[in-house]
């Protein structure tokens, strides 16, 4: 490891907390038995902080905050609007706040700071969304007339268990944080343990907002303590996970024994998929900040490019020249566009799949660690062409700032390409053959697909992949459909209709009248 003097010019927050606690019932308290584990940054990976480390009697105790929040306090039955107001309160702070949020987002995770500062910014408009969805929420009714009317009910569920990664940490959190407590649920959070700093932040931003206490719960620790106790607590009947496919599998199987509702997303080995007719200044833009940006530590990153083959060539020089251009630099720097890995165990499987490809591809950009940064956890934007379908580079998620291109003959080759991995969550197509364009998206397997776009994300629309990459989707009415209970309601208007037994007499041959069709 390196130590903080090598890094005379690193940025340290002012005022970091001492230690980092969890917060359970409205207070701020360390694990039960004293336990916690060593916070790094992953500039220098030295120690900057201690952290709760959290096991099952601590995760129990939260999940009985939540539960009495939930049974006896007035969260779940509060009117919608009343809800709102907290939530866009909710908003308002962290619009208030995203410098600071931004700072520490950045120095925890290693994100450059213009970018943590945009999720600072997309998690306020999270809340802001989800206030103004649950106001606005219909449901449907269905007549008959004159004989019935069938309506239904949302009912919250109880102790939602939300699990979030270490990549842009704050927003994630903020994306289950928010439609979880709109529908009146309750929360135990257990965010990941290499990035704590910017969840302990939730509590006092709860708080300021007027959250009841005990509606919101938070327990640090490592995923195979803290998560496995909280997938396997008997009260909390819903999961949300956002993390590895294999994680999720171990959550699915423990999940299942207490038949829990799921909602997972998975990891992604996404592919872009550039035709000869594209638009290639847009295109290799587009795939430059869509494996790059956030390190590359993003699910839906655009990770196989696949190029036609008569632009093939000029596609691979163009962007392994402007790969080797993106700026690699200290977090906090405004001109860095790839800062640090976010932990030195990532770093090193990054660079261990790098190695790998030096085998299976032709290197053309990157390839290693910066020459200006010695030590800490950076990676060069690293570019592999003529990568076969075989490859583990082209196969396996890196989660990282490498890329493989591949080139295709015609849409046939690139569509079984495109679909030849485990994971199915995102996909890229650029062309301008509008036919082309949508009957290709639509073969694709991913849950996902931006046709001449990068990631533009809609709130309203479902966000979940397929195969490996998840189960369920979130996101608009999803999102409420998962945190509640729909409840079907009948009510009849008029005469009611049914069958009638046993009013007639032992031996008569009387029938019952056949009850009204009401479809």
């Amino acid at each position: 490891m390196s130590t903080a003097s090598e890094y005379p010019a690193r940025h340290v927050p002012a005022d970091l907390p001492t230690r980092i606690q969890h917060y359970v019932d409205g207070e701020t308290v360390d694990s039960l038995d004293g336990a916690t584990f060593d916070v790094l940054d992953p500039v220098s990976n030295t120690t900057y902080v201690q952290c709760a480390a959290g096991g099952a009697a601590d995760v129990d105790r939260a999940v009985q905050a939540a539960r009495r929040a939930f049974h006896e306090g007035p969260w779940p039955r509060m009117l919608p609007r009343e809800r709102s107001r907290i939530l866009h309160r909710v908003a308002d702070i962290v619009e208030s706040r995203d410098a600071r949020l931004a700072e520490l987002e950045s120095f925890d995770s290693g994100l450059p700071i213009t970018q943590a500062l945009g999720q600072a910014r997309r998690a306020a408009e999270n809340f802001r969304f989800f206030a103004d969805l649950i106001v606005a929420q219909a449901d449907d009714a269905f007549k008959v007339p004159g004989r019935q009317i069938n309506y239904v009910n949302r009912k919250p569920i109880g102790v939602a268990g939300l699990i979030t990664p270490w990549n842009t940490p704050f927003m994630l959190e903020s994306w289950k944080l928010a439609p979880a407590l709109t529908t009146g649920n309750t929360v135990v959070l257990k965010p990941a343990e290499f990035t704590p700093l910017s969840a302990s932040l939730w509590a006092g931003i709860f708080e300021e907002a007027g959250l009841p206490q005990g509606v919101f719960n938070l327990v640090h620790g490592l995923g195979e303590d803290a998560g496995d106790a909280l997938v396997k607590h008997p009260d909390v009947p819903l999961i949300s996970f956002t993390g590895e496919s294999r994680t999720g599998q171990i959550i699915f199987a423990n999940a299942a024994p207490h038949l829990k509702g799921l909602s997972m997303e998975l990891g992604g080995k996404s592919p872009a998929v550039v035709f000869a007719d594209a638009d290639l200044d847009a295109a290799i833009d587009a795939t430059i900040f869509g494996v790059f940006s956030l390190n590359g530590e993003r699910c839906t990153a655009g990770s196989r490019i696949l190029v036609q083959r008569e632009i093939y060539d000029t596609f691979v020089e163009r962007y392994a020249a402007q790969a080797a251009r993106v700026r690699v630099g200290l977090p906090h720097e405004k001109e860095t566009e790839v800062g640090a890995l976010v932990h030195p165990e990532h770093f090193q499987k990054v660079m261990s799949y790098i190695e790998i490809g030096r085998s299976e591809g032709r290197l053309v950009a990157g390839g290693g660690r910066p020459e200006a940064f010695p030590t800490g956890n950076f990676v060069a934007p690293t570019v592999f062409a003529d990568v076969p379908p075989t490859a583990r580079i082209f196969q396996e998620e890196i989660f990282g700032p490498v890329v493989a291109i591949t080139p295709f003959a015609d849409d046939a080759e690139a569509l079984a390409l495109a679909n030849d991995t485990r994971y199915g969550l995102a996909a890229y197509v650029w062309t301008n053959d509008l036919k082309r364009a949508h009957n290709f998206s639509q073969a694709i397997d991913a849950g996902m697909v931006w046709l001449n776009s990068n990631n533009v994300r809609d709130l309203r629309t479902p966000f979940g992949g397929v195969k490996a990459s998840g189960l369920g989707h979130e996101g608009g009415y999803r999102s409420i459909d998962f945190y509640t209970h729909q409840q079907a309601v009948h009510v009849t208007l008029g005469k009611v209709h049914n069958p009638t037994f046993g009013r007639s007499e032992q031996g008569s041959d009387a029938v019952a009248p056949a009850g009204p069709v009401t479809r």
